[in-house]
């Protein structure tokens, strides 16, 4: 372990405090913006409640106003978001399971070459796919459907599933499948009982990634959906209207679609961390 002087861990601390007010200054900006009257936004920076500008709840009201489209997009991102990095999870960890643990061979290819070429499917711009991918959901009447939106999000979110998930389960010795086999367990028994379990902060990873990567995508979104299957994304660049953008809804609409995803990883974030101390412990 490296031992830090008293300096170095100063400076660290300041590092870290600094990092953090850049991070975290752009959403406290975006929360006040909802609570200010339209004439503070426009007069110039205004930071402290009470202090710089007078709260209020106008721009709140608006919004739950419209609580049918609000809940619509949110049970739609939701519906999409979670069956897509679900899906995208359990495929993604069956092909990093099978490519740490077996011997593949497509013709010139190995377990590597199949590996980055799993990657290499997500440095495809999306828009290259958006007019064949509208065709073919079209003609199989996905368009504009929760359904539609979970079968396009499995399969961008796949490559990076695969590749997250095979770095994980690298990490787990192969000793302990074959002390498995001797033991008769099958390979099934190996996955469900002894690497799944090791691999749970892997899991947990690739799950959010791959939901915020779902929650937070607009063009397939954009093309794929007109009223029924709108994500939230949507929602909020809806607000820019013909008056120009009306930054106090996109702050509060942009807040509601923040709060559900901040509030996942806070839950499964403890157990990220716990998995990953406990796997550097041993």
């Amino acid at each position: 372990m490296i031992r830090l002087n008293s300096v170095q861990r100063w400076s660290l601390f300041v590092a870290l405090v600094l990092w953090a007010i850049f991070v975290i200054f752009p959403l406290y900006w975006m929360v006040t913006t909802t609570f200010k009257l339209r004439a503070d936004i426009y007069a110039g920076p205004a930071l402290i409640p009470w202090v710089d500008f007078a709260p209020t709840l106008e721009h709140w009201a608006r919004v739950v106003a419209r609580y049918q489209q609000v809940t619509r997009a949110m049970a739609n991102s939701a519906v999409a978001g979670l069956a897509s990095a679900a899906a995208a999870t359990f495929i993604g960890g069956m092909a990093g399971y099978g490519l740490t643990r077996f011997q593949y061979k497509l013709g010139f290819l190995r377990n590597r070459d199949i590996a980055f070429w799993i990657l290499s499917n997500r440095v495809l711009p999306p828009i290259v796919l958006v007019l064949p991918i509208f065709i073919m959901f079209r003609t199989a009447g996905l368009v504009d459907s929760r359904a539609g939106l979970a079968i396009v999000y499995t399969m961008f979110n796949l490559p990076i599933a695969a590749w997250l998930m095979l770095e994980y389960f690298k990490q787990i010795p192969i000793d302990l499948d074959e002390s498995a086999k001797v033991d008769g367990a099958s390979y099934m028994q190996i996955l469900t009982r002894i690497a799944l379990p090791l691999a749970r902060p892997g899991i947990i990873a690739t799950f959010l990634v791959c939901l915020m990567f779902a929650w937070n995508e607009f063009i397939y979104a954009l093309i794929l959906t007109f009223s029924r299957a709108q994500t939230l994304p949507l929602v909020v660049a809806g607000q820019a209207t013909q008056h120009g953008p009306q930054w106090w809804d996109i702050a509060v609409m942009a807040t509601i679609t923040i709060a559900p995803l901040l509030l996942v990883t806070i839950l499964l974030g403890n157990r990220l961390i716990a998995g990953l101390t406990a796997g550097w412990g041993q």
